[in-house]
């Protein structure tokens, strides 16, 4: 069963998250240090992680213009670039990936990767937006010292209700849930700021409905950015009313990748 993915935002909203959240990655990057530890991603560096970011921003828009060897290694990068000009060039992956998403027609050609998506500009800015802002939570988690609260982060909850909305609907609909659960578990995830809910069904798949369950195995609540954060494995806030080891499934089983 193929799941659409709705795109709540519109592309102008997209487009300005990848440039408020790319700006942020940078402040905190250069505020930490390149050498600075990642708490939210313990096996990287901050150089790391701006390497990491600046790959996906050129392989985001290598898929509309194809020039040159696929975008496919940050650490290919963090060999080639001097560290001392690695944010700037990250700067200009944003740049170069903004233009990309401007310039292009609204019915371009491009490789997708989630269940039904958006055309692929809408779908490309959708999901660069999320990618630009979890990696700038892991940018402040560096220069904080520590994992960050979602106050900390100040998402706009418009923005994370359509954040959620891309994990449950289109990342995790697409494999084998491997939760080896024996019995179906239904999830609600309910934010408490917003009339918005999703119900997921784990079974050997995730099946997921824009609706709010009545009757759930658990349900995940807390603010929309709380949500968020706490579905990318980004922070503790999630709130678990009913069997509360579901939490810990999603997060030993629910790790998110592109393919």
């Amino acid at each position: 069963m193929l799941i659409l993915v709705p795109t709540s935002l519109e592309l102008a909203a997209h487009l300005d998250v990848i440039r408020s959240a790319g700006a942020l990655l940078a402040d905190h990057a250069a505020t930490a240090g390149l050498d600075a530890s990642v708490p939210t991603c313990p096996d990287w560096t901050v150089a790391d992680l701006v390497a990491h970011q600046g790959m996906v921003h050129r392989w985001a828009a290598w898929q509309f213009h194809q020039q040159g060897a696929e975008p496919d290694d940050h650490t290919d990068y963090l060999r080639e670039i001097p560290r001392p000009r690695l944010l700037e060039w990250y700067a200009e992956g944003v740049r170069d990936l903004l233009t990309t998403l401007e310039s292009a027609p609204d019915d371009a050609e491009a490789m997708v990767f989630l269940n039904d998506a958006p055309p692929p500009r809408r779908f490309w800015a959708r999901r660069q937006a999320f990618e630009t802002t979890i990696h700038s939570v892991d940018a402040l988690s560096a220069r904080l010292g520590r994992v960050p609260v979602a106050a900390e982060v100040a998402l706009d909850s418009a923005v994370a209700l359509d954040g959620i909305d891309e994990i449950v609907s289109g990342f995790v609909t697409r494999h084998d849930a491997q939760w080896d659960r024996a019995n179906p578990v239904t999830l609600s995830i309910a934010p408490d700021d917003a009339a918005r809910a999703w119900t997921l069904t784990i079974a050997e798949r995730i099946v997921t409905e824009p609706m709010r369950a009545n009757y759930p195995d658990a349900t995940f609540a807390g603010t929309a950015a709380q949500l968020l954060l706490g579905l990318w494995n980004r922070g503790a806030e999630i709130t678990v009313r009913g069997q509360a080891d579901v939490l810990d499934l999603w997060r030993e089983r629910s790790r998110i990748s592109w393919s």
